[in-house]
């Protein structure tokens, strides 16, 4: 069965995703050295996800309106 094409999303997940996966987790834990080759993959701690927040840019209207204004 297919999906229709009205519901496909085009970028996949376009929001922030607040779980990892069990790979995922396990990259971040290797990164901080808190998990080592021969660790259980099972029980792993828990590691924060961190959003990313981009600022908008201000238009380039404003900056024109502001030089033309001097």
């Amino acid at each position: 069965m297919t999906i229709d094409k009205s519901l496909k999303v085009k970028k996949g997940v376009s929001r922030a995703r607040n779980v990892l996966t069990r790979v995922e987790r396990i990259e971040r834990l290797e990164k901080m050295d808190k998990f080592s080759e021969g660790d259980s993959p099972f029980g792993l701690p828990k590691t924060r996800v961190y959003r990313v927040v981009l600022k908008k840019k201000k238009k380039a209207k404003d900056e024109g309106d502001a030089a033309a204004k001097k």
